[in-house]
């Protein structure tokens, strides 16, 4: 792969070097896009239509685009397998990505950083670094050079493994949102966790434990012991415990990453007055592949619009759909954590990225109830 240099002039970039070294050349445009692709292709797991996991191809040649001035390329070393991932192979989105088709997967990544954009100050070539592509991202990051925009990038933490740090950032960021963000806990509140036993809702755990709240959760009997480890003070299976009886409080914010009726009934009625509700399901996606973006969309809002106004009267709460987004200042504050060991996602299972359909079959039939990761 050749790359444009800012400053001019031919070398090797040892720090990703080896049998694959890149090299950089200067160009007449770098001082508008810092760094310019010459040429160059890489693997990458392409989504060509909707399906099921055989619909993914590992492709050879695909291409990598030159930088804007704010973005950054990334030699891949592992990506995490997301529940968005899957439901966007399967057709979610579809309404945004079907014109879009052959698009890459992936949210999040760890790796290397291999060239910078010209605005770039805050990372420089051979930093190992993490972080995760938003939603709607066309390029995502099961490729072995993915390309992320500065704010959605941080170093990697030198206690943790690129393959454990690549299960964060997507998660934690998802969970910071709601949390720090739009609820805004902050020490001596109490915090509702539905669903901690995925990634989201153990991510939100550790971030509502750190931040001094007292936290509950409810989650399958297999995971219990690991949230009571994490720092919640109540574990409710909720298979065999009903959650409003086991539940002897009310709280300030409510994380709904199951987000079905029941669920949402429950955690309204155990908010105080003020509290705040936020839902992973809200329904823009949904309406906006079923009706269209120029109807689903606006019909979403007015959903959205009309539960907060019937919420807020009443039971005097605040209503959230929520999902992650790109926050430089959060995603620094989810490294400060990893560094501490108070914030981590186990690894439960690696595969290669020539196994991607076996990661995405695993993970739609469940065989595999945590994390997996694409590794390099």
């Amino acid at each position: 792969m050749r790359l444009l240099s800012r400053f001019g002039g031919l070398r090797r970039n040892a720090a990703i070097g080896g049998a694959d070294s890149e090299w950089y050349s200067p160009s007449s445009n770098s001082n508008k896009l810092g760094f310019r692709h010459v040429v160059t292709s890489c693997r990458a797991v392409v989504l060509p239509r909707f399906g099921g996991p055989k619909v993914l191809e590992l492709r050879d040649d695909a291409s990598v685009p030159d930088l804007k001035p704010n973005e950054v390329l990334v030699r891949a070393r592992a990506v995490s397998v997301n529940p968005l991932d899957t439901r966007m192979r399967s057709g979610y989105g579809r309404s945004l990505f079907e014109p879009l088709l052959p698009i890459i997967l992936g949210r999040d990544v760890s790796g290397e950083v291999a060239a910078i954009g010209a605005l770039i100050r805050s990372l420089s070539v051979g930093q190992e670094v993490f972080g995760a592509l938003h939603p709607t991202a066309v390029r995502g990051t099961y490729t072995d050079y993915a390309i992320l925009a500065e704010d959605e990038l941080t170093s990697k933490p030198v206690s943790i493994s690129h393959v454990e740090a690549s299960a964060i950032p997507f998660a934690a960021l998802t969970a910071w949102r709601a949390l720090k963000s739009t609820a805004r806990i902050s020490e001596g509140q109490s915090v509702l966790v539905v669903g901690g036993g995925g990634a989201v809702g153990f991510a939100a755990v550790q971030i509502a434990v750190a931040a001094g709240c007292h936290v509950s959760t409810t989650c399958g009997s297999e995971s219990i012991d690991r949230l009571l480890a994490a720092g919640a003070e109540q574990a409710i299976d909720y298979t065999t415990q009903d959650i409003e009886l086991a539940i002897k409080r009310h709280f300030d914010a409510v994380l709904d990453t199951i987000g079905v009726p029941e669920t949402e009934r429950v955690g309204i009625n155990l908010l105080k007055r003020g509290g705040h509700y936020m839902t992973l399901q809200g329904e823009a996606a949904s309406l906006t592949d079923r009706y269209g973006l120029a109807i689903g969309l606006p019909t979403a809002t007015a959903i959205l619009l009309k539960k907060q106004i019937q919420y807020r009267y009443s039971h005097g709460i605040e209503y959230w759909w929520t999902f992650m987004r790109a926050d430089a200042e959060g995603l620094d504050q989810i490294r400060r954590l990893c560094e501490v060991g108070k914030l981590k996602i186990p690894v439960d299972k690696t595969f290669p990225i020539t196994q991607v359909r076996e990661a995405h079959e695993a993970k739609d039939k469940r065989r595999i109830p945590g994390k997996v990761r694409l590794g390099y």
